[in-house]
């Protein structure tokens, strides 16, 4: 087994996938998580990279939010689309970071994802909320490279 797949548990995996419908359920905004082992660039690059690879950018709002995490980097980053990144505070992606960085130092990355999620989705929410004719425009999976 690869370091990725032995990042999550299959029922970690379920959970933040539980997360992100909860964050997305109030919601036009769309949210993804990427894993992989490493990254051959600076992690946010790749986030973009990423972000581009999963057709994120194609959102009706621009409110896609990317979570990367390169496992054996010990890196990861988080890339909102325009839509989000015009409407939300300065700090907003650093306080998110920070709040999943503290538990990813005590080796809970599960939590730390989740609550990345929780938290992005909140701000989504406030910015832009559920309507009637939204749909769920991207995979809520967890994708892997």
């Amino acid at each position: 087994m690869s370091q990725v797949e032995d990042f999550l548990t299959k029922e970690e995996e379920k959970e933040i996938i539980a997360a992100i419908r909860t964050a997305e359920q109030d919601t036009s905004g769309e949210i993804r998580v990427h894993i992989e082992a490493t990254a051959d660039k600076n992690h946010y690059d790749r986030a973009l990279e990423v972000f581009q690879l999963l057709k994120m950018f194609n959102t009706k709002d621009e409110n896609g939010v990317l979570i990367y995490v390169a496992v054996e980097d010990h890196k990861f980053g988080i890339y909102g689309d325009k839509g989000i990144n015009k409407v939300v505070d300065n700090d907003f992606w650093n306080s998110t970071k920070d709040v999943m960085q503290n538990h990813f130092k005590s080796g809970n990355f599960k939590q730390g994802i989740i609550d990345g999620i929780l938290k992005a989705g909140k701000e989504l929410k406030t910015h832009f909320p559920w309507q009637i004719d939204d749909e769920n425009e991207l995979s809520n999976e967890i994708s892997k490279g």
